[in-house]
């Protein structure tokens, strides 16, 4: 059994989003959490393991995975089949894993100082910023995902990140056209609807289409 501790309307909505495009049968359970976006919104939840308190958290027979770049890259491994990862060896697995630690490690910083103004005002937070832009204009440029024509776990990573932040970054007719395709898949659409707090508590679960 796979069980993903998970907050509606927070980061580990991609978590959702990815158990959907893997087509796997996933219990959803969903908890408070304690801080969001920087901001203490409460309790944290007892029966979340995370150490932390926070989203996402991964359970699959007695392992704990936490991180989202993590519980990407295990998922994808586990299932194989759903040909949203690389296996180890092949040309493919280099990219992938660089895509995936490059969403968190560096294009999320990087929106995140265009949000709080920190990349107005200090010149090497904006350099940090375009070249994050730019990176993945050059990737689009190449498309129509970051993998080129295959659809992968990167980009529910980075495309996770348009949905929150397109204000964010620069007018373009690629990302525009990136974010339209990504909304579009019938698996995003699934994982909205279940990610929607209405009437939700802490002890709703659901099951992955």
């Amino acid at each position: 059994m796979i069980t993903l501790f998970h907050a509606p309307q927070s980061r580990s909505s991609r978590m959702v989003w990815l158990i959907e495009e893997l087509g796997i049968d996933c219990e959803v359970r969903y908890c408070q959490i304690a801080v969001r976006n920087g901001q203490a919104v409460g309790e944290a939840d007892p029966a979340n393991p995370h150490p932390d308190g926070k989203v996402p958290a991964l359970l699959h027979e007695g392992a704990l995975i936490t991180e989202s770049a993590a519980i990407a890259l295990y998922l994808a491994d586990l299932f194989p089949e759903a040909d949203l990862g690389a296996s180890v060896g092949t040309a493919e697995r280099g990219p992938l894993l660089t895509w995936i630690c490059w969403a968190v490690g560096e294009l999320e910083p990087a929106i995140w100082s265009k949000m709080t103004g920190e990349a107005d005002r200090d010149p090497l937070a904006k350099a940090r910023y375009q070249a994050a832009v730019d990176r993945l204009l050059e990737a689009l440029w190449v498309g129509p995902y970051l993998m080129g024509e295959r659809f992968t776990a990167a980009d529910v990573m980075v495309g996770s990140s348009l949905a929150w932040a397109r204000l964010f970054l620069p007018e373009s007719p690629l990302l525009d056209a990136y974010a339209d395709r990504l909304a579009r898949r019938p698996a995003r659409i699934r994982a909205d609807a279940k990610d929607s707090d209405k009437g939700m508590s802490q002890t709703d679960e659901v099951q992955a289409a």
